[in-house]
């Protein structure tokens, strides 16, 4: 009788109500549905452009007359081409030392923009200033600039800065970089201030009491921290770099000869100056194939696919 009062009683309800709750809702709508707008254009707009390149990659084709096949050729001329393989080396060097240029000094800003007071919100208005720009202005603005006959050497009255900065095959490629690094890390530098502002203060405040110097607080606790925006940024630089192009294309054309032809510019020159469609889709399927590689290289360090708390000893 117990027994039967129990399992009916108002205990047994509230426990069989309990239980209900904590399981999941079950979905009943169609939520699959919802995707498939962004799917259709991302299919139309990415998937086939993409497939029709590699087609094209095999394809000897002028931009007017029909395509015709080609084969391997296509990759066997480009790929052992010396103006591909220069252009190669161009874009590793380009990748490579824009990070080690754009990195520290955009986590240093950060750092510096993510203080609290109100004079470093007003630098940070203007570090953010260059990216209102379009490439294409700051490439023309930077060509005048440098300019060795009016620009900025003539208006300071500067000799040593009178030299031929982009017409010099030796200073061409490190100007480029340093134009690129100034027309970016502002972008680079938001992204760490807001990374830094996610650290929580209570770990400053302990180091501080354990009288910490704010180096071993920068160093010991905010680069730590700042692990996953690290990589996350680190992403964003090295696949941009394969997508340099109006910038480099306004301030130098990729001259002088080849100093600063990396690959984005190599497929333009290739199938717009040269009229070859086919070694510019070879190109093409290379810095995709390349991008690819870096973005999932750097995804799988990054260790996205753990359940891993970014916030670090808490």
């Amino acid at each position: 009788m117990s027994s039967t009062t129990v399992e009916g009683g108002p205990v047994a309800r509230d426990a069989g109500r309990a239980a209900g709750l904590a399981r999941p809702p079950r979905r009943t709508g169609p939520s699959g549905l919802f995707a498939l707008p962004a799917m259709a254009f991302f299919v139309a707009f990415a998937i086939i452009p993409l497939v029709g390149v590699i087609v094209l990659s095999f394809m000897n084709w002028d931009g007017l007359s029909s395509p015709t096949w080609a084969g391997a050729s296509n990759w066997r001329r480009t790929l052992g081409s010396p103006q591909t393989i220069n252009a190669i080396r161009l874009t590793a060097i380009v990748m490579v030392v824009t990070w080690l240029v754009q990195t520290p000094l955009s986590i240093a800003l950060g750092v510096f923009m993510a203080s609290r007071q109100r004079y470093r919100e007003f630098l940070a208005v203007l570090y953010f200033l260059p990216l209102l720009f379009s490439s294409a202005a700051l490439g023309i603005a930077f060509k005048a600039l440098l300019d060795p006959n009016f620009g900025i050497s003539q208006a300071l009255g500067l000799p040593w800065l009178r030299q031929d900065w982009l017409g010099s095959s030796a200073l061409a490629l490190p100007v480029t970089i340093a134009v690129i690094a100034w027309a970016f890390i502002p972008f680079h530098s938001l992204i760490y201030q807001g990374g830094v502002r996610q650290i929580p203060a209570v770990l400053y405040e302990a180091a501080e009491l354990d009288g910490a110097t704010w180096w071993q607080k920068f160093w010991h606790i905010t680069i730590p921290q700042l692990k996953y925006t690290i990589i996350t940024d680190s992403t964003l630089q090295l696949v941009g770099a394969l997508t340099y192009f109006d910038l480099i294309y306004v301030l130098t054309g990729g001259g002088p000869g080849d100093a600063t032809r990396i690959l984005p510019l190599h497929m333009y020159l290739l199938g717009f100056k040269s009229f070859d469609m086919g070694q510019a889709a070879v190109v093409g399927t290379l810095l995709l194939v390349v991008g690819l590689a870096l973005s999932l290289g750097l995804n799988r360090l990054s260790g996205s696919t753990k359940m891993e708390s970014q916030v670090q000893g808490l």
